[in-house]
């Protein structure tokens, strides 16, 4: 596999999936030019590879394999650059020299992977990698199990993470590594396996470079399951922080009507969800909710529909609630009880709900989400992009807009309004900000001026 891999990375594929060996694909004709070769998986090319010389070899047509290559959609990403990690400090090169050697190796880790090729049992062909390393360098990390009396470990991986264990090994005796995108989540679930803590956290981060290029959103949801799975809540919350930001796109996804209940409760309990407006969301989750059928028991339907900040809705939506939403007689209490309450905070002052023992203002129902549906968003069209280039290269100065809106989220306050003003201001040329205005009930605004994130869309 580790051929395998670099024979796709030079035909310009992000990794290999598969090796299949010659009686599936037939016999091919022809000099053999590499032989005894051996590559570490990370190179560009077979010819950098260890391997005898040019031409020289004793191997037959009867030794040819098939290499099955992974498509730009069948993985976390369409490029697979390399990113270097380098914790070493102060450690000696020697570590990496001592552990490519082998001298002196006490300890053998056997990788094992399930390869597709089935044997005349039928069973599935199993394919062995030996590693040979050192119980004093493994010791640090007591998984592995390095300790007296025990000699070996056998650790069961995919076959298309088969490659990679060399790489994962070597960085615990040098802390440094190549990591390419097909490699991440590999060595991600390594690290978890081993508690290399270190490494899981720097791979964690290099998957928000790979969020964005799945526009089916089967990546992001099912690196949210292995966050979850794997406990690292950094991961976890990246992944729903990108999901929250496109929940409208993911709501159009294929991958939408396969979320699990614990993505989309946790969705919905984030005011930075991006939303036209809360109404919006209660018609995606009740979406989702018939779309599932019976398999979503009773009582966590009323979970995720009470998870809906109806005080948010819009006044001139919650009228008709009751006769256009398609769970409203399977939830009437639960209908009932949410509509009073968004009547309530829409035509009483704030001193009469402040009356209510019920009423919170740390309620999250009283706490808006990021709605992009007017009046609450105004819209810089995408067609200023290339004056906005030029504008940077060749003026001072700014570009202004106004945002026209209630002083309140409260009805009565319908015709109370306030107008915002947007300034861009020209800065350094280190780079163009992003300015952010954020419009909550009370009237206040938050301002945030932030170097751009280029891996997130923002709305």
């Amino acid at each position: 596999m580790a051929e395998a891999q670099v024979v796709c990375r030079q035909l310009h594929f992000p990794g290999a999936n598969a090796v299949v060996f010659g009686k599936n694909y037939g016999k091919v004709s022809g000099p053999i030019w590499l032989d005894d070769l051996s590559c570490q998986g990370t190179e560009s090319y077979l010819s950098k590879c260890a391997f005898t010389s040019w031409g020289a070899t004793d191997c037959s047509h009867k030794e040819d394999v098939g290499v099955i290559c992974e498509t730009s959609n069948s993985n976390l990403t369409k490029s697979d650059s390399l990113h270097s990690l380098d914790h070493s400090i102060s450690l000696s090169d020697e570590r990496g020299q001592i552990f490519d050697s082998s001298n002196g190796c006490d300890f053998l880790i056997l990788v094992q992977s399930a390869s597709e090729n089935v044997q005349d049992d039928g069973t599935q062909e199993v394919v062995e990698t030996p590693i040979c390393a050192h119980k004093h360098i493994l010791s640090q990390f007591p998984l592995f199990n390095a300790s007296e009396g025990i000699n070996n470990i056998t650790v069961n991986v995919s076959q298309s993470c088969q490659p990679h264990v060399t790489t994962f090994i070597r960085y615990i005796y040098t802390r440094k590594a190549e990591i390419a995108f097909s490699s991440v989540q590999c060595l991600h679930w390594l690290a978890y396996t081993f508690g290399v803590e270190e490494l899981m956290e720097d791979t964690g981060r290099l998957f928000s470079k790979i969020l964005p290029e799945d526009a089916s959103f089967q990546t992001q949801v099912s690196l949210y399951k292995y966050a979850v799975d794997t406990g690292d809540f950094v991961l976890e919350e990246n992944c729903l922080k990108y999901l929250a930001w496109n929940y409208q796109n993911l709501t159009m996804s294929p991958a939408w009507t396969h979320i699990s209940i614990q993505l989309l409760g946790s969705l919905l309990l984030r005011s930075d969800l991006v939303v036209p407006d809360e109404y919006v969301l209660l018609q995606t989750v009740e979406s989702w909710i018939k779309e599932k059928g019976n398999s979503t028991p009773l009582d966590t339907q009323h979970d995720l529909l009470s998870r809906i900040r109806f005080p948010m809705i819009p006044a001139e939506a919650l009228y008709d609630l009751e006769f256009n939403s398609s769970l409203y007689s399977s939830h009437k209490n639960l209908y009932q009880e949410n509509l009073l309450e968004a009547y309530q905070f829409n035509i009483l002052l704030f001193s009469n709900l402040k009356s209510n023992p019920k009423f919170s203002t740390e309620n999250d129902h009283y706490q808006t989400r990021i709605y992009t549906a007017k009046p609450w968003s105004t819209v810089i069209t995408a067609t200023i992009t290339p004056l906005l280039d030029y504008w940077y290269d060749n003026h001072y100065g700014q570009i202004q807009t106004q945002l026209d809106v209630p002083i309140h989220y409260s009805l009565m306050f319908k015709n109370n309004r306030i107008r915002w003003g947007v300034n861009i201001e020209k800065p350094t040329r280190m780079f163009k900000p992003r300015l952010e205005v954020q419009l909550i009930p009370c009237g206040k605004a938050v301002s945030r001026r932030t170097p751009p994130e280029p891996t997130h869309p923002v709305s």
